[in-house]
C-alpha cells in the first residue's frame, strides 16, 4: 500500500557517490600519465665524449709553466626533444688545485643530434711542483726556446698529469609541454710531457 509519508531516496547521496567515482577515475588517469612520463618519456642526460686534448703552446720559465689549453668534445642529445644548455663550464686542475676555468656559451642541441664543441684558455706563470722545479733548475726541463724546438718530437723526461672536468647543465622539453632539468659531466686525466707539452695519454 502506498504510504505518502515514506521518505524518498536522497539525491544528495547519489551525487556524492558520482563525485567520488569521478575523482577516483581522474586520479587513475593522472597516475597513468605520470608513470608513462617517467618510464617512457623520462629525459636522459646528454652524452659527452672527449675527442682530443691539445697544448698548442707550452713552456717552462723560472720554475713556472705557461701554456694554451684546447679541448675538443662531442655532445649527443639522446632525447626526442631539444636540449638547451646553460651554466656549463670546463675546468683544468692539477693535484686537486684549480688551474683554469672557462664557461661554455649557452646553446641548443636538437633531439637525437650530436654537436661538436671546443674550449680554450691560457694559463700564465703557474708554479711547478717542487720536484719538477728542481729538475728545471738542474737543466732537465728545457726552457721556452728549447721546448719550442722539441715540440712535436718524442723523447723522455719528466711528466705531469692534469685533470679536466667538463660540466653541462640544461633542460629538456618533454611532450612539448613539460621541462626537466638534466646535467652531465666528464672527467679526464691528461699526461703531459713537460719538456715539449706533448700529450702522452688521456684517461676519461
Amino acid at each position: 500500500m502506498y504510504d505518502p509519508y515514506r521518505s524518498k531516496p536522497s539525491r544528495g547521496r547519489t551525487n556524492f557517490a558520482s563525485c567520488i567515482c569521478a575523482t577516483v577515475f581522474l586520479i587513475f588517469i593522472i597516475a597513468t600519465i605520470v608513470v608513462a612520463y617517467f618510464f617512457l618519456f623520462k629525459p636522459k642526460s646528454p652524452k659527452i665524449a672527449v675527442e682530443a686534448v691539445r697544448f698548442p703552446t707550452f713552456s717552462v720559465t723560472n720554475g713556472t709553466v705557461n701554456f694554451t689549453f684546447f679541448q675538443y668534445v662531442s655532445v649527443t642529445n639522446p632525447n626526442r626533444d631539444e636540449f638547451t644548455h646553460y651554466d656549463s663550464s670546463l675546468q683544468l686542475s692539477y693535484s686537486g688545485e684549480p688551474v683554469g676555468l672557462v664557461f661554455i656559451p649557452a646553446g641548443k642541441i636538437d633531439g637525437g643530434r650530436t654537436q661538436h664543441m671546443s674550449a680554450k684558455f691560457d694559463v700564465q706563470s703557474y708554479p711547478l711542483p717542487a720536484k719538477l722545479k728542481a729538475d728545471a733548475s738542474a737543466g732537465v726541463i728545457p726552457t721556452a726556446a728549447a721546448a719550442a724546438a722539441a715540440n712535436g718530437g718524442g723523447g723522455g723526461g719528466p711528466t705531469m698529469e692534469v685533470e679536466t672536468r667538463m660540466k653541462l647543465v640544461g633542460r629538456v622539453r618533454v611532450l612539448k609541454v613539460f621541462t626537466h632539468r638534466v646535467d652531465s659531466g666528464v672527467k679526464c686525466g691528461v699526461i703531459i710531457q713537460v719538456s715539449s707539452g706533448n700529450v702522452l695519454g688521456v684517461r676519461c
